[in-house]
C-alpha cells in the first residue's frame, strides 16, 4: 500500500539549521549562542510569512535540549528527546496559537504550565505564534512572567507584524528579523525538491513560480505542487506560466520592440493578444512597468544583481536594454505609472491602455537622440498633441468656445452664424435695450479667457538658438497650446497660460511668460507638469520657464462672461434692437 501523500510545504520542512534556505546570519547566530551556552528567557522572531520563523523556533528547541549536540552545532536526532520531538510526544516543547487564544485565561493557563519543570532534557520551551493576536490585557497578564521565568523556561514568539505588540513586551526579548527570501535562494532550492521528488523542471520554470511566491518558501513549495500536478513530472516554463496566470516575457520584448520602431499597429495588436488570453489590463499595465523598470536595471552593471530572473533571461534583458537611454526609460515609466494612476477612475478602460501604448510609440528621448544605436531608420516621432496641431498654418488662432448661448423665445427662428449680406435699412432710433441677461443661481460664471492673439503668437518664429542647443519655437507654441487642450483638469494653471505666451529672453533654453500676479508667476515656474511637457515636445531637456509680473498693466484683463456678452452688445448695437424686437434673453 502506497504511503499517504504529503505536501512539499510539510514533507521539505527544515529540521535543522543547515536546511533552513535564506536566513545563513540569523541561524548562524543561533547556534553560536547554543554553543557559548548563553541562551535568553525570551525571543522575538519576526518577519513575513513562510520565511522559517516557526520553523527555526522548532529547530532552536529541539537542539537546546538534545543530550548529545554534533560540533556542527546540530541536534542528533537519536537520543531520546530528539526522538520524542520527532514523533510529537515532547513534553518540554510546547507549540501555543494566539489567534485562537488570545485571551487573559489563556495566558492565566500558560503561567500555570511555566511552573512544571521539564521531564527530559533542560529546558522547557514555549513557541507562541502570531503573538501580536493577543489582547492588550492579555499581554499585560504576560509581562511578569516573560520578564522573570523559571530558569529552566525559554519563551519564543513569533509574529508577521511586530508592530502590534506592545513595546513592555518587545523590551523584554531578544529580536530576530527574518527578512524575504531571494529568488535565487528559492528556485535553487526548488530544484533540490524537484530532483528529490524526480521531476524534471526548467530553471526558467523555477524561476517563475519563485517570483511568484514573493520571498516565501513555503508559498513556492505550495506553487511548485501545484504546476507539478498540472505538468504530470515535467515542469515547464510554458506549462509554469499557464498554471499560474503569468504574462510571458515574450510579450514584453515584442512590445519595447514596437516602441522603439514607433510601430503603434504591432503594439495595439500585441495587446489585442494579451487581452484575448484572458490577462488583466491592470495587470499587464502593472507588469509592462515592471519590464520597462529592469531594462533599466539591466542597463548598468552595478545594477544588475537587482534583476532577479534566469541568466538566459538577463542576457535578453541586456541586448534590449542597450538598444534604450535612460531618458526614455524614464519617460516611459512615468508614462505607465499614470495609466496605473487613471485606469480605475477611467470610463474605458481598454482606450487607457490603448492610448499610454501610443504615446510609448510616439515617444522620443528628451535629448532628441533616437533609441537605436548608429542612424536613424525614420525620423524622431512628434508627441500625439504637437503632432495634430503640426498641420495646421502657424498663424491659425486657437479656437475659444463662445461666452454665451442665445436662447430665444419659441417662436423666434435661428440666425445662421455666416448670415449673407443684407440689404442697408433705415437707422433705428436710440432706445433702452429691455432684454435681460439671466444667470443661474447657483453658480458664478466661469472667466472667459480671450483666444490667443496670432500676431502676438506668433511675432517670433523659427529656432531661438541658445548655445549648446537650438528651440524650435513654432512647436514650443504648438506645444503651449496642446497642453492647454489636453489638461482642462489643471484650471488655475491652463487659465494663467490662456492669456501668456512665452518668449525667448536670450538665456539659453530659458522663455519669459507675462503673467498678471505673484500667484500665477508661481503657478507657472513650480509646474513640473508643464515643464517635462514642453521639454518632451521640443527636445529640449534644459528648457526653462520664466514667470515675470506685469507691473505696467497693458496685459488686457480676462472678462466675465456677462461682461463679454455687454462689450459684444456695445460693439454691435443692431443685435440688441434684434434682442428687443424678439423679446430674447440671454442665458449665461
Amino acid at each position: 500500500m502506497n504511503s499517504p501523500y504529503i505536501v512539499s510545504a510539510r514533507k521539505y520542512r527544515p529540521s535543522t539549521f543547515r536546511s533552513v534556505v535564506g536566513q545563513a546570519a540569523l541561524t548562524a547566530t543561533l547556534k553560536n549562542a547554543i554553543d557559548s551556552g548563553r541562551l535568553a528567557q525570551a525571543y522575538m522572531f519576526c518577519g513575513p510569512r513562510g520565511v522559517g520563523k516557526t520553523s527555526c523556533a522548532r529547530i532552536f528547541a529541539k537542539t537546546i535540549n538534545c543530550l548529545h549536540p554534533t560540533a556542527e552545532g546540530e541536534a542528533c536526532n537519536e537520543c531520546e528527546s530528539c526522538r520524542a520531538f520527532n514523533e510529537g510526544r515532547s513534553v518540554n516543547i510546547v507549540e501555543l496559537d494566539a489567534a485562537s487564544n488570545n485571551s487573559v485565561d489563556y495566558i492565566r493557563n500558560l503561567n500555570d504550565q511555566v511552573r512544571i519543570p521539564p521531564q527530559l532534557g533542560r529546558y522547557r520551551v514555549f513557541i507562541i505564534d502570531e503573538v501580536h493576536m493577543l489582547s492588550t490585557s492579555a499581554f499585560n497578564a504576560f509581562l511578569k512572567t516573560l520578564e522573570e521565568p523559571p530558569r529552566y523556561v525559554i519563551f519564543i514568539l513569533a509574529t508577521t507584524e511586530k508592530h502590534k505588540v506592545i513595546p513592555t513586551i518587545l523590551s523584554r526579548c531578544q529580536i530576530y528579523d527574518f527578512h524575504r527570501i531571494t529568488v535565487a535562494d528559492i528556485a535553487e532550492h526548488l530544484a533540490y525538491v524537484a530532483s528529490s521528488e524526480q521531476i524534471e523542471a526548467d530553471p526558467a520554470a523555477l524561476g517563475v513560480i519563485a517570483r511568484k511566491a514573493d520571498g516565501a518558501m513555503r508559498d513556492a513549495l505550495s506553487i511548485f505542487d501545484q504546476v507539478a500536478a498540472s505538468s504530470q513530472g515535467h515542469i515547464s516554463y510554458a506549462s509554469a506560466i499557464a498554471s499560474l496566470n503569468v504574462l510571458d516575457y515574450e510579450y514584453h520584448f515584442r512590445l519595447t520592440d514596437a516602441f522603439l520602431k514607433g510601430d503603434v499597429t504591432t503594439a495595439l495588436l500585441i495587446y489585442k493578444e494579451i487581452r484575448d488570453a484572458g490577462f488583466d489590463s491592470l495587470s499587464f499595465v502593472n507588469s509592462l512597468g515592471a519590464h520597462i523598470r529592469d531594462l533599466l536595471v539591466a542597463a548598468d552593471p552595478r545594477t544588475l544583481p537587482l534583476l532577479e530572473v534566469s541568466h538566459d533571461v538577463a542576457d535578453r534583458y541586456k541586448t534590449q536594454a542597450a538598444l534604450i537611454k535612460p531618458q526614455w526609460a524614464y519617460a516611459a515609466m512615468n508614462l505607465i505609472n499614470d495609466c496605473d494612476i487613471h485606469y480605475r477612475t477611467a470610463t474605458s478602460k481598454q482606450f487607457l491602455v490603448e492610448l499610454t501604448l501610443i504615446r510609448l510609440c510616439q515617444l522620443i528621448n528628451p535629448d532628441g537622440a533616437t533609441v537605436s544605436q548608429g542612424q536613424p531608420s525614420r525620423p524622431d516621432l512628434q508627441p500625439i498633441a504637437a503632432a495634430a496641431q503640426a498641420q495646421a498654418p502657424h498663424n491659425t488662432p486657437v479656437s475659444s468656445p463662445a461666452p454665451a448661448a442665445v436662447r430665444m423665445a419659441p417662436a423666434a427662428t435661428a440666425v445662421s452664424a455666416a448670415p449673407a449680406p443684407a440689404p442697408e435699412r433705415p437707422t433705428r432710433p436710440n432706445r433702452p435695450s429691455t432684454f435681460r441677461i439671466n444667470q443661474p443661481a447657483d453658480r458664478q460664471p466661469a472667466p472667459a479667457a480671450p483666444a490667443p492673439q496670432p500676431a502676438e503668437r506668433h511675432a517670433v518664429s523659427g529656432s531661438y538658438t541658445a548655445p549648446g542647443q537650438s528651440v524650435n519655437y513654432d512647436a514650443l507654441l504648438r506645444a503651449w497650446d496642446a497642453f492647454i487642450h489636453e489638461h482642462t483638469s489643471e484650471r488655475i494653471l491652463v487659465a494663467t497660460m490662456r492669456t501668456s505666451v512665452p518668449k525667448p529672453s536670450g538665456e539659453p533654453g530659458v522663455f519669459t511668460v507675462s503673467v498678471d500676479n505673484p500667484a500665477q508667476q508661481q503657478t507657472i515656474e513650480d509646474s513640473a507638469l508643464l515643464h517635462e511637457y514642453l521639454r518632451a515636445a521640443t527636445g529640449t531637456p534644459a528648457l526653462r520657464l520664466k514667470a515675470e509680473v506685469d507691473v505696467s498693466g497693458a496685459r488686457p484683463r480676462v472678462l466675465t462672461q456677462t461682461e463679454a456678452l455687454h462689450k459684444i452688445l456695445e460693439e454691435h448695437p443692431d443685435i440688441a434692437f434684434i434682442l428687443n424686437d424678439l423679446e430674447a434673453d440671454l442665458t449665461s
